[in-house]
């Protein structure tokens, strides 16, 4: 079969199985009337500097500087919002860790600041990563470990604080969350077991990538649909700006296993996917190929006559999406085979790939009740088809996201010019609903190229000329925008 035609027979399971402008001149603040270079929006190092120097004096109690402090936040944050109002990109996002030192005073107003300096206007803060969430150790109602485990720190919300002080400081604050990797913590739990997602041989994702920030859940169990939603209900009571949702997809391995070209690669083995996919049977000709299918890797010939001398009274095997032909019946059993080999292997495929579609739908859903965006974070190959019948392992379907979604395409490739980083974001703009926002993610340096990595100025002059109408990037990732003073941040001591 054609990689075309598999890609459209996919699709078609795929839809069946879902179907204020004045200011302070003595700070030497001056209005931009018209910005147009990029990271033009950056504060000067005068006002960086006579900032920060505000900052510390105010921490010290002094209260002529905290009030020229707050003056200084006021008028950066206009002049931001009117430069990049008139600038490109319009909204310039940056991903951003916290730590458990920023409980420390004014750590959190130190970081947003420097983001603000960099002419950042939005940005995405982590809340949920490798078996951690960033809510306080009183008020966390999830199975995950908090990020804050400092005594005497227990009611301290670095979320809430970061989004108050980032509003303040003219930001719009994301709460980036992963999604089907709940970390390795989380599958070390006894009670939980049940609830990773597992293959054919037996293996749950902590045997298949060695890597212990990632571990795998089944979007089918209801367990971890239960888990997952107190985390986002919690975060959601803290109203950011909106979410986005990461590792929307399954575990890609090395080699030859970061391809799935049998049911036994799928992801679908656990107890609760497995009869999920059961259910999609709707003969019993259909449910006893599928079990068939899914214990032994394969089907035969032999099986097609027994299920028929079973249950003669049904015509041939039916499940969700497939849609027999009236003359199939008088086919030879040989050419029924052929097709419904292929077309059973396609629906386990779609099944597992509908199940991240429908957990990262689901959790979206639960956002837009909020009035917040939501948005979903992926690869832009991540759904890409490997061969005659192979597809990426990740089985990461961003094209059949919900459409309501913002789509932020990961576009981390690695060549001189940014011409593939191009390519990848046209990819997206080509297949994603015509409707979706569109907000790449690109990683690197200001100024700066890293081996065949581009600078950020580079990137983003290739994505103005040659996809113009994307008006919105973000750059991963503020620690590497600032390593010293972010391995200060995450490596400091507590008096």
């Amino acid at each position: 079969m054609k990689p075309r035609s598999q890609a459209q027979q996919l699709t078609k399971l795929l839809g069946g199985l879902l179907t204020i402008g004045t200011w302070l001149m003595t700070m030497g603040i001056t209005p931009i009337v018209q910005a147009t270079i990029l990271n033009s929006c950056q504060v000067s190092p005068e006002e960086i500097n006579a900032k920060e120097t505000l900052r510390q004096q105010a921490l010290k109690g002094n209260t002529t500087a905290q009030n020229n402090y707050q003056l200084f936040i006021q008028n950066h944050r206009e002049k931001l919002r009117r430069c990049r109002s008139q600038s490109w990109p319009q909204e310039q996002a940056i991903w951003l860790r916290l730590y458990p030192c920023d409980v420390r005073p004014g750590s959190i107003e130190s970081v947003l600041d420097r983001i603000i300096n960099r002419g950042y206007n939005t940005v995405y803060v982590e809340v949920f990563a490798d078996s951690q969430v960033l809510l306080p150790p009183a008020d966390n109602p999830t199975p995950w470990d908090t990020v804050v485990r400092t005594q005497g720190a227990e009611n301290v919300d670095l979320l809430a604080q970061a989004i108050q002080k980032g509003r303040e400081r003219g930001l719009k604050v994301y709460a980036w969350l992963f999604t089907l990797n709940f970390g390795y913590a989380y599958a070390q739990r006894s009670d939980r077991q049940w609830v990773l997602a597992r293959n054919g041989k037996g293996q749950d994702s902590t045997t298949f990538v060695h890597d212990r920030s990632q571990a795998f859940i089944d979007p089918y169990n209801q367990q971890a649909q239960a888990d997952y939603s107190s985390l986002l209900q919690a975060v959601l009571k803290r109203r950011p700006d909106g979410i986005l949702f990461d590792y929307v997809r399954y575990p890609r391995g090395t080699g030859t296993q970061s391809v799935v070209g049998t049911v036994k690669d799928l992801w679908i083995y656990s107890p609760a996917s497995q009869q999920a996919l059961y259910r999609r049977a709707f003969n019993n000709q259909g449910r006893v190929l599928l079990e068939k299918y899914v214990n032994r890797g394969y089907i035969t010939v032999n099986d097609l006559k027994e299920v028929a001398s079973l249950y003669p009274d049904e015509v041939t095997p039916l499940w969700q999406g497939r849609n027999p032909s009236a003359t199939e019946a008088k086919e030879s059993v040989q050419v029924r085979y052929q097709r419904l080999r292929s077309e059973i292997w396609h629906l386990a495929v779609a099944h597992a790939a509908q199940g991240v579609i429908e957990f990262v739908s689901s959790a979206a859903s639960a956002v837009q009740r909020y009035g917040i965006p939501a948005g979903a974070v992926f690869f832009p190959d991540g759904n890409r088809i490997v061969g005659q019948k192979g597809f990426d392992s990740r089985l990461q379907a961003w094209d059949k996201f919900p459409a309501f979604l913002e789509f932020h395409p990961m576009a981390y490739g690695l060549c001189q010019d940014a011409n593939c980083i191009v390519q990848q974001i046209k990819r997206v703009t080509s297949m994603a609903p015509s409707q979706s926002r569109i907000i790449p993610a690109i990683a690197g340096l200001w100024g700066q190229t890293q081996e065949k990595r581009p600078s950020l100025e580079t990137q983003m002059t290739a994505i103005r000329a040659k996809v113009p109408q994307i008006q919105s990037i973000s750059h991963f990732a503020f620690s590497w925008q600032e390593p010293q003073f972010d391995q200060g941040r995450r490596f400091c001591r507590f008096n």
